[in-house]
């Protein structure tokens, strides 16, 4: 078996030697190459911080570092041993040293960079824009809704459809990709009938459209414009409002959740504000909230808002105040209250949380626009006074960019112009202001990503400002779109030569067969003479289903089925005739006088008197001779 097995290997011809490695000799290897490469760099970069031009205290320290750092190179490299001091200057290089050839050249072009950046901050803080120069209103364009006032205004979260409402009880759509410099929207629907829209928005996702109008019933339509759902209406005869599946009473506004896309909320003067969910159709509302007054009475809800994340829900009453629920909580108890927000019998148009959810903005009817701190919701932060305000639906609203507020001011007809006004965050002051036209301001809008701002005015105009610099898309979109040219085409008049038996009155018709002709005759109920069908229902067209074909019919069978009376031509036997058993059974009047008065007594006759009595009147007396 032995011998089988090294015949094998001797067949297999001279077998390979395994490879064996010095471990410590190619780690010498290696450290007498590295120390050769960057002993040169190392160096390079001693002879250029030697150079470098420093305050006159630190001159005298950096040479002599550098000189003690030459030393050190030099009797290291006699001994084979490199020394690399590192020093807290940010010119040094830091980590290990790159190849040789590449240092230089990548430290100047850090240089370059470094001083180009440092050149443009300084630049940015030289030209640092201030407030008024943000606003975006180099350039306008003129939007028309109607006649009557704008009352509602919403840019879906993309930018790129406007939908505008009034007190016309029209809504339309405008879309700035498909608009030419005409500026005409391509659509107009009447959603609610015959009552004015207080309030359009945009859901977070931009597929629906929330409308609050002037009736009991939100609606919710799709992006085109098309019906979604329609809220259902309460109970107004219930006294308590949260017993009811919906609103009673006018609305006064709404808004989609920021964070829960399926979520709207809605306030009417049936004094609840209600949340409701898309999902089960709006068949019930999903929460009621109830405001109170101080002394526990109900009270209207004008204006309500979300947060940015969805957790405040804020509302403006009537009474003047301000009342806050906690999402996250239960709604039977407000959060947070007011009571002396603005002036009592007065309606809060507009509230509006900033965009860091910690200022909210409240224009009241008593014209005055105040900031409060939601960590110290008590007292106002600023309040501005002497903003005329006419609408209950008057805007105020915060700038992207949370540096400024803005709303509008209102105007007696003739008495100059509607405004939009700007004001500082902190202070409420005017930085600026723009002419809008003849008549009160009341809608503002300010788009984050379009960066355009779009104002609704009182006699119908929506203008929209953007700036060429500073706005992306939206009006920029259709302004250089020319109008469509209406195409011209050339047509000779020719007259007319028309045969009178070509008419269709003339006309006669193909030749049939008789059984077709018959048929069609039979279809036809006139011509065929059909009978009436039997009825199913109650009846239909005059026709009974229970007794007679017509009416007429059936009041004759029913006055015919009537058995006679033989008592109808003479009551007194018809009375008489129950006095037998009313002498037997009495029940009324015996019963009561039985004890009392048995015998019954009955009043005397009383004898005729002639006419010579004086009883009668003087005029009906006769007159002697």
């Amino acid at each position: 078996m032995a011998d089988n097995v090294e015949n094998k290997k001797s067949d297999l011809g001279p077998q390979k030697k395994p490879r064996s490695f010095d471990i410590t000799a190619m780690f010498e290897e290696a450290r007498k190459t590295a120390i050769e490469r960057t002993h040169g760099n190392i160096e390079h970069h001693e002879d250029i911080e030697s150079k470098k031009t420093t305050k006159a205290d630190d001159s005298s320290s950096s040479s002599g570092s550098d000189s003690s750092d030459s030393s050190d190179s030099e009797s290291d490299k006699t001994s084979g041993k490199v020394k690399i001091k590192w020093s807290s200057n940010d010119d040094e290089m830091i980590g290990p040293p790159l190849p040789p050839g590449f240092g230089p050249i990548v430290d100047d072009k850090l240089k370059q960079q470094s001083q180009k950046y440092d050149s443009e901050d300084d630049d940015s803080e030289e030209e640092e824009e201030t407030l008024d120069q943000k606003i975006p209103s180099s350039h306008e364009i003129s939007l028309n809704h109607g006649a009557k006032t704008v009352s509602a205004l919403t840019l879906d979260p993309s930018g790129a459809r406007l939908v505008t409402g009034g007190n016309d009880y029209q809504v339309k759509f405008f879309d700035f990709a498909g608009m030419d410099a005409s500026l005409r929207y391509f659509r107009q629907i009447q959603p609610c009938e015959s009552h004015p829209i207080r309030q359009l928005q945009y859901s977070s996702t931009g597929d629906k459209i929330l409308v609050v109008s002037g009736n009991c019933k939100p609606k919710v339509l799709d992006r085109d414009g098309h019906e979604v759902l329609e809220c259902m209406k309460g109970d107004p005869y219930i006294n308590d409002v949260a017993n009811t599946k919906g609103h009673t009473a006018m609305l006064n506004g709404g808004c989609w959740n920021p964070k829960v896309r399926e979520e709207f909320m809605t306030c009417s003067n049936d004094a609840s504000v209600r949340l409701w969910d898309v999902n089960t159709g709006c068949k019930k509302h999903k929460n009621i909230m109830k405001p109170k007054t101080q002394q526990g009475r109900k009270c209207i809800p004008t204006a309500c808002c979300y947060s940015t994340d969805g957790r405040w829900i804020a509302c403006g009453c009537q009474d003047g105040s301000i009342q806050i629920w906690d999402h996250n909580k239960n709604f039977i108890n407000v959060g947070m209250v007011s009571r002396t927000a603005h002036m009592n019998g007065t309606d809060t148009s507009s509230l509006c949380f900033s965009y860091d959810d910690r200022v909210l903005a409240s224009r009241g009817g008593d014209d005055t626009v105040k900031l409060w701190d939601i960590r110290n919701f008590k007292t106002p932060l600023v309040t501005r006074d002497g903003l005329t305000n006419f609408f209950p639906v008057t805007d105020c609203i915060f700038s992207p960019d949370d540096r400024m507020v803005v709303t509008g001011l209102s105007i007696k007809k003739g008495q100059g112009k509607g405004k939009l006004l700007f004001m500082d965050r902190q202070t409420l002051d005017t930085v600026t202001e723009i002419e809008i036209s003849d008549s009160s301001v009341v809608r503002c809008l300010w788009h984050p990503r379009l960066n355009q701002i779009v104002v609704g005015s009182a006699d119908g105009i929506v203008k929209l400002f953007y700036d060429p610099k500073k706005s992306h898309r939206g009006a920029l979109l259709c302004v250089v779109k020319k109008p469509r040219e209406s195409k011209q085409m050339q047509v000779l008049s020719k007259t007319q030569i028309i045969t009178p038996y070509a008419l269709p009155m003339f006309r006669e018709a193909r030749p049939t067969s008789t059984r077709k002709f018959e048929e069609r005759q039979r279809k036809d109920p006139l011509k065929s003479r059909r009978p009436d069908l039997p009825i199913t229902g109650p009846g239909e067209g005059g026709r009974l289903a229970e007794k007679g074909a017509t009416l007429s019919q059936y009041v004759v069978q029913s006055m015919i089925l009537k058995k006679p009376d033989k008592y109808e031509s003479n009551p007194r036997e018809a009375i008489l005739r129950h006095a037998k058993e009313a002498a037997e059974n009495p029940f009324w009047v015996d019963v009561a006088y039985q004890k009392t008065q048995p015998k019954k007594i009955f009043q005397q006759p009383q004898e005729e008197k002639g006419e010579d009595d004086d009883d009668h009147p003087l005029y009906k007396k006769h007159k002697m001779g």
